[in-house]
Order: structure tokens, then sequence, then C-alpha cells
């Protein structure tokens, strides 16, 4: 039998799973665990995004996660962007999106200026090169050069933002290191990271486990929406059949107020059905979960008219207002002041109250 549920269910659901409305996070890690990552591009927007999920924010948990108790990891992961993951859970993120060997294309490699041999050379190399003590970018690229002998890695290495350095990050063997005077440094999981692996988990284990904790806090969802999450959309389309077929006694299909087909957890149907859609105002970061992990073109979230306003040029997702669930508008904050672009009609006590509790945050 198929559970009817509405787009105003699912996103109060949603807002409550991601720790929004009920903002009961312990932590960074756990946080990033129910997020399936928080991207950290902008360490700001990262930082805010942990904050406001928090049941006591502490502007030095995420450096703590990351530096000394190394809990959490920061690498390219999902569509090839910077997250924050779960040290325990990169493994898993690895495998999955090591089915997809877009390095291997002649087409990516022509676009970085590269040959099939010298990216080989690179996922070759920087594994040996990379030990106990983490290497700044300048310093990878040099210890890379004098093991391969090949001096134009070093322009191909240095140019873009780390395009190269990638596919090391999905093979599991590259992550960031602690800063080093204000400069990035790079480091082995293997070297790094408590627990990790001798093997990578296999692939189909690994995918289940993604796309369970993906429907977790970003579902009920199609294959599709957890493959633009994941891999931009570009997933091989067999290997994604394949996880979704072994997670399929898991599954229950729901059919949306819109008419829409989507899959969610069976124990989590309960807790949809019973969802209440809620007039709270929520004040969202830029690159913000919510936001990220939902195709662009879900306009029960996103309404079309605000479309261009939140994803902007260069990727840049903009902080956003959301009420009832859906995006609303977006805001910046400038000089200690919040200021909003609107796009619906939103209360002005709702919208104050947001700004109040999110305004201390701001400062940390």
């Amino acid at each position: 039998m198929t559970t009817h549920l509405t787009w105003p269910q699912i996103l109060s659901w949603r807002l409550r799973r991601q720790y929004v409305s009920d903002p009961g996070g312990p932590g960074p890690v756990e946080v990033a665990r129910r997020l399936c990552g928080v991207q950290a591009q902008v360490a700001s927007s990262a930082q805010l995004a942990v904050a406001i999920r928090s049941a006591a924010p502490d502007p030095g948990a995420i450096d703590r996660a990351l530096w000394a108790e190394r809990t959490l990891a920061k690498t390219w992961v999902m569509r090839g962007t910077l997250h924050l993951v779960p040290s325990g859970q990169l493994p898993d993120y690895c495998a999955a999106l090591g089915t997809l060997r877009f390095w291997e294309k002649g087409s990516w490699q022509r676009g970085h200026g590269v040959t099939a041999a010298e990216i080989e050379a690179i996922i070759d190399t920087v594994p040996k090169v990379l030990g106990e003590t983490p290497l700044t970018r300048e310093e990878l690229v040099e210890a890379v050069v004098d093991a391969t002998g090949d001096a134009h890695l070093r322009e191909a290495l240095t140019s873009g933002w780390g395009a190269l350095l990638k596919p090391l990050s999905r093979l599991g063997e590259l992550c960031y290191g602690p800063p080093r005077e204000g400069r990035v440094t790079f480091t082995s999981p293997r070297a790094w990271l408590p627990g990790w692996p001798a093997e990578p988990p296999p692939q189909e284990e690994a995918g289940v486990r993604l796309a369970r904790a993906f429907l977790g806090a970003h579902g009920p969802a199609t294959p599709e929406m957890f493959d633009g999450w994941l891999f931009g959309g570009v997933a091989r389309k067999a290997v994604l059949r394949g996880w979704f077929r072994d997670l399929g006694p898991e599954l229950t299909e729901v059919r949306t107020d819109d008419g829409q087909t989507l899959l969610a957890l069976t124990e989590h149907l309960d807790d949809l059905a019973g969802a209440r859609p809620s007039d709270a105002v929520h004040l969202l970061p830029g690159f913000d979960q919510y936001v990220l992990a939902a195709p662009r073109g879900l306009t029960p979230l996103l309404p079309a008219e605000l479309k261009p306003k939140v994803s902007r040029q260069a990727g840049w997702i903009s902080p956003v207002v959301v009420h009832r669930g859906r995006v609303a508008g977006v805001w910046e904050a400038k000089g200690g002041e919040i200021t909003y672009e609107l796009g619906a009609d939103v209360p002005r006590q709702l919208l104050d109250a947001a700004a109040a509790r999110l305004r201390p945050l701001l400062t940390r």
C-alpha cells in the first residue's frame, strides 16, 4: 500500500531530522553524520551550519574534531566538493565514489592538461610521498616532481582548485591535514585517521549504507536525487540500481501531493505521516545541506522565481530564509546587521526571532 504525504510534511520532517527545527546535535561529528557531510568550501558557512544545529554551540569543536581528536575528516567527496565527514564514514564515501573513475577519461585528461600516464603517475606517487608529516601543497607538488622526474606536473598540480588531487581523495589516499602558518596541508587518511581499514569496504555495501543515511535525513527521495547529491547526476546506472535493489527490503514507496513517487525508509513512515507543517522561520547559511541535498528543480522546496537568487554563478549557494519548510528568500549579514531579499510573505515577528537566534552565532 502506498503512503500519501504532502511536501509540507516531508519538509517539516527533514528540518527536524537535520537538527534545524530541533537543534539537538551533540557536536560536529554527529551533525555531519546525520547530514551526510557538511560542505566546507567556505569555512564560516560550515561553522554556522554546525552551530545552528548544535544543542550547545562550540566554536572550537570542529577544529578539535579535525586536528586533535581526528574524528572528522576534511576532503573532496560528494560532487568533487570539499566536505567535513565523520572519519569512520570516509571509507564508505571513497568506496562508493570510486565506482566512477572520471580521471580515466581522455576528455578529462585533456581538459586538465595531462596525459593518461601522468595522471597514473600522480595516483601512484602521492600515497608514497605522503607520510606521517602533513605536507603543504607546494611541498607535495615538489615531492611528486622529484619522485617522477616529470617537471610538467608542477604546473598541472599547482593550477586550478586541486582538480588533479581529487582522484586521490576519492581513492582514500589523500585528505586535509592541519593548517600550517595559514597554509593548507595534505596527509594520508591511512596515516592520519584512527581505525582506517587495511582494505576499502566493498562498494556494494558502502553504497547501500550511504543511500540509507541519505534517506534518513534527505528523504523521501528517488535514486536519481541520491545520484545528484553524491555524483552530480552521473553515477553508473547499473551501480546505482544495485545499491537500491539491495536496500529495497528496507524501503516503501510514498506518493506526494504533487504526484511524485519517492522512496522512504520503512522505519520512518510513521514519523513522516505524523509530521505536521510548521510556520517556523529558519535562517540557514550558504551551502547548507538542507538545500544542497535536494534537486535545484524541486519547486516545493525552492520556488522557481527564487532559484537565481539561491543558486548563483560559479556554484555559489546563498544563505536562505526558510518559512514553512520552503525557501522564502535569501539573507546576508553585514556590519552586524542582517538584510533580506524575500520572495514570499514572512511574518516579521518570526523573522526577527530567527535573526535573534542567529546573531550570537555570527560573532563567534
